[in-house]
């Protein structure tokens, strides 16, 4: 029988039972992907992700990343909150001040800032790809009929489009807090007109108006095509997220090109999370998309194997 350790996380929180939870596996290079795919599914987080010795000797780890129903390329909370059970259980040494990090995903190389003060973890940050902008989204009505809203709900001035930074999400704004928390997502509406095409599977809708005066935006984010009907937190696109607001001028241009934005996320699931996004565009071209936050450990646990070949 084969032991596996992991350790569970709630990620962009500073407060257990907030966030989004994580399971992290400390010794994933024996495991099949297989296997790593039926445990996800056993534990049904949002993701769990997998460890393992990183094929640049130069970097400190590689990841593999799962929702219950498949794998991802990238994704944003599985890799603050892997970075920061590493520096701060010591799996990876990690000095006073600032480390900087290269972890490897399916997507690429993943470059990671450790933020480390009186031998505290205060923040992660990680830099995604560059967006890409892709198809905008025009049938209004099969959007608002999805979400449970009146088309009138929809904020028509900015477009519904998807934007990705390594998975792609399409952006719903929404004109407020009572609208986007009146959101009943209808799973036959999503099977029937979204589930085929990759551009519309995973829905991301924000609206301007706040619960906490310092964020920016209030999101939520469901990916029934992932297996995961609401996610809490969603690091993956709370880069495009930041590359969308920009783009279409939904909050106001910096002088120097430089933008600090805050998305909350997860308040409807009883579970708050905060998102740190900063992004660089300078002209008509983004030089830079990054995420941060922190996270907490709230258990470990083990798992045991019969049959690791699967």
């Amino acid at each position: 029988m084969k032991v596996l350790n992991y350790s569970l996380l709630d990620v962009f929180t500073t407060t257990p039972f907030g966030g989004n939870q994580l399971a992290v596996f400390h010794e994933g290079e024996s495991l099949s992907t297989g296997m790593m795919q039926k445990i996800a599914r056993e534990l049904n987080l949002s993701e769990t992700v997998f460890l393992s010795p990183p094929n640049d000797s130069d970097n400190q780890r590689k990841l593999r990343i799962f929702t219950p129903q498949m794998e991802l390329p990238m994704a944003g909370h599985p890799t603050i909150g892997a970075a920061f059970l590493m520096a701060d259980q010591d799996l990876v040494q990690t000095g006073e001040g600032i480390s900087e990090w290269t972890l490897e995903e399916a997507v690429g190389d993943i470059p990671v800032i450790v933020y480390k003060e009186e031998g505290l973890i205060t923040k992660v940050e990680m830099t995604q790809p560059l967006p890409s902008f892709g198809e905008r989204f025009s049938k209004t009505e099969q959007i608002a009929k999805l979400l449970s809203l009146a088309p009138a709900d929809l904020h028509t001035e900015f477009p519904i489009q998807t934007v990705s930074t390594g998975v792609p999400f399409l952006f719903v704004p929404v004109r407020s807090l009572a609208a986007i928390n009146k959101i009943n997502f209808r799973s036959d509406v999503w099977e029937q007109h979204f589930s085929k095409n990759e551009a519309t599977q995973h829905l991301f809708v924000f609206t301007t108006e706040t619960e906490d005066s310092a964020s920016t935006v209030h999101s939520r984010m469901f990916a029934p095509a992932m297996g995961i009907p609401e996610d809490p937190a969603t690091g993956a696109a709370s880069g495009p997220l930041g590359a969308y607001l920009v783009e279409h001028a939904v909050i106001p241009a910096t002088e120097n090109g430089v933008y600090a934005i805050r998305s909350e996320q997860g308040i409807e699931m009883g579970r708050p999370s905060f998102i740190d996004i900063t992004i660089v565009k300078k002209g008509q071209e983004f030089q830079q998309v990054k995420i941060g936050g922190t996270a907490v450990t709230v258990g470990k646990g083990q798992l045991y194997l019969e049959d690791t070949k699967n």
